[in-house]
C-alpha cells in the first residue's frame, strides 16, 4: 500500500503585474516509493524580475531530483545536498550579475515537505510557512527567517543571498487525516491565525487552497498569494526507522488473560509463552482472527530484543509489499498498525499445524510430501528474490493451514541488510539444520544455500523419520563423517529418483547441492520424467580428513612393527 493523499493549489499574482512565487508536488514512481512525496513552495523576490526564475529553479531542482538521491540516505541530507547545490548555483549567478554591473538578480524563500513512511521531513528557508492542521489545531512548523520591514531586504536568509546557506530542518510523526499546508507570506501574512484555521479546515484540499487564497485577496493583500495543500487520507508502510523508533518509544503490554482488550482487539487465548515473547490469539471488531506477538515483560527493557523483534515486524511488511498484498501465499501477512498504545506485532491467524506436528503422526503421504515440497521450495525462492535469509529453516517454522496453504513462520533471525547488529552477529539456527560451512574455520555466513541445506534436511527427516546425519550439536564438525542413507532404504514406497533429490538436497559438499530454491522445485515437478543422476560418495579424505591421516599412521605403525619383529627374530 502507498501513500493516499490528495492535493490542493492555488496560486495568484494578487495586484502584482507578475507572480513570482512558484510551487511543485512530485509523488514517487513504483520503483521510488519508499522515497516518499515530495512538496515545495518558493517566494521569489528580485530586483529586475528575477524572483520567479530564482523561485521556479529552486523548486523544480528540488522535486526534480529528490527521488534520483540514493534511497539509503537520510531525508535531511538528501534535502541538504540538494538545496545547497541549487543555493551555490544562485548565488554565482547573482554575483556575476553584479559583476557586469546587472541589476537583474533573484533571490526566493524555499520551505519543502517530504512525506516518508509515518513521518514528514520539513526543510525551510526564508518566511514562507509550513502549517500542520491536526486534530482542530493549527500548528506552525517553520519560523520566519525575517526581520520586520516592508521590503525584500528583511529577510535574513534566502537561497541565493550567499555562498553558503543555513537551512532549518524538523522531523515528526505523520498520520492519517493529516492536513499539511504550505503558504506564501501574501496568505499568512494578510490572515489572523484564527481565520487561517477555520479556512484550513474546510471541504477537500483543493477547496481549502482555493479558500485561503481568495480570503487573503479579499482581505486586501497586496502580495502574490500561493497555498499548497496536501491531504493525507493513508499512510504508506512504514519505513524501518518509523518502526524502530515506534519499538522504542511505545511500552510492552502487561501479560493478557482472555477477555483482556488491548486497541480494539480482544484476546481469546494464549497460544505460547517461551520466556522471551508471548503470541496470543485475538479478535478483531469486525470478528477475524488474529495473532499478536509482544514481549515478555522480562525482556520488555531489553533494547535488543525490542530491536529484534521490531525488525520482524518491519521484515513482513516489506516482503508483502515486495511480493504484493495480493500474492502473499508461503508466508502470514504482518499488519500495519495504526496508532498503537503498545508495542506488538499482529499477524493473519492461520488455524492448521506446523510440520513438527505433523511428523509426529508418521510418514507422509507421498503426495502430500510432494505438494508440500514444492510450495516450501517455491516460498523459500521467492523469500530469497526479496534479499532476505531466513536462517532458520525446520520443522517447527512450516506450518501447513486449514486452507490447504504451506506457510514459512517465524522472520526473527532472518537477515535482510537491515537487521540490528545483534541479529548479524547471532548465530542463528538450530544446529542440527545448520549447513557444514558455518561450522567450519573459519565459519562462513549464512547464504540462501544456508536454507536449502535446512528444508533438504528437513524434508529428509518428514521421510525418514531420522537427521541425515544425526542428532547435531554446536561446533561438531565430526558429525558429518558419512554419507546419509537413500530415504527409500527405510521407506520402500519412495521412488529412486526422489531419493536422489532428497540427497543432492543434504550433500555434505555445497558444490554438489542446489544453487537456488528455483532448482529444486524444478527438480520436484519433473520427477521421473528427467531425473537427476545418481549422486555420488563423498570421498573419506573430505568428509573425515582426519581419518585419513589415522588409517596413514595404523598403516605405517604396523609395517614398522613387522620391521622390528623381523630384525630381532627371524633367521638371519
Amino acid at each position: 500500500m502507498s501513500f493516499d493523499i490528495s492535493i490542493g493549489l492555488n496560486s495568484s499574482c494578487g495586484p502584482r503585474e507578475g507572480n513570482e512565487d512558484f510551487a511543485g508536488v512530485l509523488a514517487p514512481t513504483a520503483q521510488d516509493e519508499a522515497m516518499g512525496w515530495i512538496a515545495a513552495l518558493a517566494d521569489g523576490v528580485s530586483t529586475g524580475g528575477l524572483g520567479r526564475m530564482a523561485a521556479q529553479t529552486t523548486v523544480m531542482s528540488l522535486v526534480r531530483d529528490y527521488h534520483a538521491t540514493p534511497p539509503n540516505w537520510d531525508t535531511t541530507v538528501a534535502l541538504d545536498r540538494l538545496i545547497r547545490a541549487q543555493n551555490a548555483w544562485l548565488a554565482d549567478h547573482n554575483r556575476r550579475a553584479s559583476n557586469a554591473g546587472s541589476t537583474l538578480t533573484g533571490l526566493t524563500t524555499l520551505s519543502a515537505v517530504v512525506l516518508r513512511g509515518h513521518s514528514y521531513t520539513i526543510a525551510h528557508v526564508g518566511d514562507s510557512r509550513i502549517w500542520l492542521l491536526r486534530g482542530g489545531e493549527l500548528t506552525q512548523l517553520t519560523q520566519d527567517h525575517a526581520l520586520d520591514q516592508a521590503d525584500f531586504n528583511r529577510l535574513t536568509r534566502a537561497i541565493g543571498l550567499d555562498d553558503s546557506v543555513r537551512v532549518d530542518y524538523a522531523q515528526g510523526e505523520l498520520r492519517a487525516g493529516d492536513r499539511l499546508i504550505l503558504t506564501s507570506d501574501g496568505v499568512h501574512g494578510v490572515l489572523r491565525r484564527k481565520r487561517m484555521l477555520a479556512l484550513a479546515s474546510e471541504g477537500e484540499a483543493q477547496a481549502c487552497a482555493d479558500a485561503l487564497v481568495q480570503a487573503a485577496l479579499a482581505a486586501g493583500g497586496h502580495d502574490n498569494a500561493t497555498a499548497l495543500v496536501l491531504q493525507v487520507h493513508g499512510l504508506a508502510p512504514g519505513q524501518y526507522a518509523d518502526v524502530m523508533k515506534a519499538a522504542q518509544r511505545l511500552p510492552a503490554p502487561h501479560k493478557l488473560r482472555p477477555g483482556d482488550r488491548l486497541d480494539g482487539l480482544t484476546i481469546t487465548a494464549l497460544v505460547a509463552d517461551n520466556g522471551v515473547h508471548r503470541l496470543y490469539q485475538a479478535r478483531r471488531a469486525d470478528g477475524t482472527l488474529v495473532a499478536l506477538k509482544a514481549l515478555h515483560e522480562a525482556r520488555a527493557s531489553d533494547q535488543e530484543e525490542r530491536a529484534m523483534l521490531a525488525h520482524e515486524g518491519w521484515l513482513g511488511q516489506r516482503l508483502g509489499e515486495k511480493l504484493g498484498a495480493s500474492d502473499t501465499s508461503g508466508f502470514v501477512h504482518v499488519h500495519q498498525l495504526q496508532d498503537p498504545s503498545a508495542f506488538y506485532l499482529l499477524f493473519d491467524w492461520h488455524s492448521g499445524q506446523t510440520l513438527e506436528q505433523l511428523m509426529t503422526k508418521g510418514r507422509p503421504d507421498l503426495s502430500l510430501f510432494l505438494q508440500a515440497a514444492s510450495s516450501l521450495s517455491r516460498a523459500l525462492g521467492r523469500l530469497h528474490r526479496a534479499g532476505v535469509i531466513h536462517r532458520d529453516i525446520k520443522p517447527g517454522n512450516l506450518h501447513l493451514g486449514d486452507d490447504g496453504q504451506w506457510r514459512i513462520l517465524d522472520l526473527g533471525v532472518a537477515l535482510s541488510g537491515r537487521e540490528p547488529e545483534a541479529v548479524g552477529q547471532l548465530h542463528a539456527g538450530t544446529p542440527s539444520y545448520i549447513n557444514p560451512e558455518q561450522w567450519a574455520t573459519p565459519p562462513q555466513n549464512a547464504d540462501a544455500g544456508s536454507d536449502l541445506f535446512a528444508l533438504g534436511v528437513t524434508l529428509y527427516q518428514w521421510l525418514t523419520g531420522h537427521l541425515p546425519y544425526g542428532e547435531i550439536e554446536p561446533y561438531q564438525i565430526g558429525r558429518y563423517r558419512r554419507d546419509p542413507l537413500p530415504p527409500s532404504r527405510s521407506l520402500p514406497q519412495i521412488p529412486i529418483w526422489l531419493d536422489h533429490v532428497v540427497l543432492k538436497a543434504v550433500s555434505r559438499d555445497a558444490r554438489l547441492r542446489f544453487e537456488t530454491a528455483e532448482e529444486l522445485q524444478l527438480a520436484l515437478e519433473r520427477g521421473a520424467s528427467r531425473p537427476l543422476p545418481a549422486p555420488g560418495s563423498t570421498p573419506l579424505s573430505r568428509r573425515n580428513p582426519v581419518a585419513l591421516w589415522q588409517i596413514g599412521f595404523s598403516v605405517s605403525l604396523l609395517f614398522n612393527g613387522l620391521l622390528i619383529f623381523w630384525l630381532l627374530f627371524l633367521p638371519k
